[in-house]
């Protein structure tokens, strides 16, 4: 009876032949010297096929080439392109250069070399220029296109809420975008000049949308709904309850040609900061 060289399980070994294995990485193999796996036979095998066959397939390529040869060919080919630096005119040497000349001719070579980097540097350079020129305007018209999108809902949120014509947003978000400008991520109202910032009611504050939506709503009324009331559209009327009125007749009840202190008195108490804002463009 031939013996199995290996047993997955000791379970699987015969009773009788149980001491001839031992374990090894977790399988039972038979304990002769010498022995070796038949995949592992196999697969040693198929190694040395494969580099015969590599092995005499580059024979075949380099039949006939003396490697030898090939490197003093080289040597030469190296040789020769160093002359042609060192001897930029092209005008054989005889023999050695005099230290002087050869240090001169490796000066002229050096130059050829950096004339050569320099305009290809340049090249690369001028490529590099464009491309980040196209960049960075793309990234400016995306800053400018973000920036108008997020000033028009903040300024269009914030008149809502004192009563916004719906005809009346281009209007706003035209006149915000020429006031307002992002900054840190935020709105904010600058000068004239377009860098300094103007200041809110407080004088040190920079003005709000909000503070800014209330001037909107004595300087264009049109902008806001009629009947809005006070807590929307920020007017009041004739009775002082709300409304696009100034005061009488939607009169500015400050002003003196149409000055009347009982309206003054009923808008002050229904809309202090209108009646503010009135009083000061009287």
């Amino acid at each position: 009876m031939s013996l199995k060289f290996k047993f997955k399980t000791k379970d699987e070994i015969p009773a009788d032949h149980l001491p001839l294995y031992a374990e090894r990485d977790g399988v039972w193999m038979l304990d002769v010297e010498g022995a070796v796996d038949k995949s592992k036979l196999d697969e040693f095998r198929t190694t040395n096929v494969s580099l015969l066959k590599e092995r005499d397939e580059l024979k075949q390529r380099f039949d006939g080439i003396d490697p030898d040869q090939v490197r003093e060919l080289m040597e030469a080919q190296q040789k020769a392109e160093e002359e042609r630096l060192l001897n930029p005119n092209g005008t054989p040497h005889p023999g050695p250069l005099p230290s002087a000349e050869r240090e001169k001719n490796l000066n002229a070579g050096r130059e050829q070399i950096e004339k050569v980097i320099e305009a290809r540097l340049k090249t690369i350079k001028g490529d590099f220029d464009k491309q980040l020129t196209s960049i960075s305007s793309e990234r400016d018209d995306l800053n400018a296109r973000l920036s108008a999108v997020q000033i028009d809902q903040a300024a269009v949120a914030a008149a809502t809420k004192r009563g916004l014509r719906s005809t009346a947003i281009s209007d706003l978000t035209s006149r915000a975008r020429g006031l307002f400008k992002l900054s840190s991520g935020l709105p904010t109202a600058f000068e004239a000049d377009g860098s300094t910032v103007r200041p809110g009611k407080d004088g040190i504050s920079p003005m709000s949308l909000e503070e800014w939506v209330d001037s909107l709503v004595s300087d264009a009324p049109h902008l806001f709904e009629a009947n809005s009331g006070g807590g929307a559209g920020g007017n009041t009327n004739a009775n002082g309850s709300g409304g696009a009125g100034r005061g009488i007749g939607g009169k500015n009840p400050f002003k003196r040609e149409s000055w009347n202190l009982t309206e003054q008195m009923k808008l002050a108490k229904a809309d202090p900061q209108l009646a503010a804002r009135l009083k000061a463009s009287a």
